[in-house]
């Protein structure tokens, strides 16, 4: 009988699991068909964005026109933004994004982490946990931004970022995150947000036939005006592109876990009736025996 009461109370347990389980993959499909829609619309703006970008920033290299925001030079110091989540429950989505981040310091930055110039600026939670317990120098957390996407607030971290590169604090700001590509599938994603680079360089989608566009007004207003706009809009891009993935990684890792919770209610249902069905046969047999002994 003890052995039917535990179980009982474990069936009962997993129920309750279950419950919360689908719960929350209910939230999450909820919030990734909203913000779905937002990223699919944005993302072949931004791409077309940064090709016009790239063109300008290659035009202006040619000309007397000062482009701050596409200043190359030796990267001493730099900043690596690294974009998770708030909360777990979304299987490897975190841990993926933690790894690719010391992936890239130890490969590509590991002689300015040694003379403390680089940083890391974490958006979610869960990245601030893991980085503040390292030994890297970190700026204060972001985790705000996760709350509601919103693209002032957002805008507002990234023209932070911008005023920080124009003054020479970093000579390169990179962005590491997860890109979306469907509910069950995220794709580890390392750009370079600043200096832009041109078109045709390394590290960019080299095209046969390059665009020469005519732009108007002149170069200063567009270095003054288009380009910090657009730099904004290609970091929204980034959060939010993070934030979908997240909700899509969720929605999956609770699936599984709802599905995985039925599973095991079956088995120990079946376990259950098992060890019933054996308990009323031996309480059968105790009966029969004492009758049997009564009589003799």
């Amino acid at each position: 009988m003890a052995n039917l009461k535990a179980i009982r109370v474990r069936i009962v347990s997993v129920r309750s699991t279950r419950q919360i389980t689908s719960a929350m993959k209910m939230v999450a499909a909820a919030k990734l068909r909203k913000a779905q829609d937002k990223i699919v619309r944005l993302r072949p703006y931004v791409n077309k964005l940064q090709e016009i970008l790239g063109g300008l920033s290659q035009s202006l290299a040619d000309s007397e026109v000062e482009n701050v925001y596409g200043r190359i030079s030796e990267p001493e110091k730099v900043l690596v933004v690294v974009i998770t989540s708030n909360r777990g429950l979304c299987g490897a989505f975190n841990t993926n994004v933690i790894k690719e981040a010391r992936q890239l310091v130890a490969e590509k930055y590991a002689v300015q982490n040694k003379k403390g110039n680089l940083k890391l600026l974490t958006i979610g939670k869960k990245g601030y946990d893991y980085f503040r317990k390292q030994q890297v120098t970190l700026l204060g957390e972001q985790n705000s931004l996760l709350n509601n996407t919103s693209f002032d607030d957002i805008a507002q971290t990234a023209e932070t970022l911008m005023n920080s590169f124009m003054a020479g604090e970093y000579d390169r700001i990179e962005l590491v995150y997860n890109q979306f590509k469907n509910a069950a599938v995220q794709n580890l994603t390392t750009e370079q947000f600043l200096p832009i680079i041109p078109s045709g360089d390394e590290g960019t989608t080299r095209q046969a036939a390059p665009v020469d566009y005519i732009y108007e007004p002149t170069a200063e207003e567009i270095v003054k005006d288009l380009i910090p706009k657009s730099l904004k809009i290609q970091f929204y891009k980034a959060v939010l592109d993070s934030f979908v993935a997240e909700n899509g990684a969720r929605m999956t890792a609770m699936h599984k876990a709802t599905d995985n919770a039925s599973t095991m209610i079956k088995e120990l249902t079946l376990q259950y009736n098992k060890a019933r069905q054996a308990s009323i046969t031996n309480q059968i047999l105790e009966v029969v025996s004492g009758a049997e002994a009564l009589r003799g």
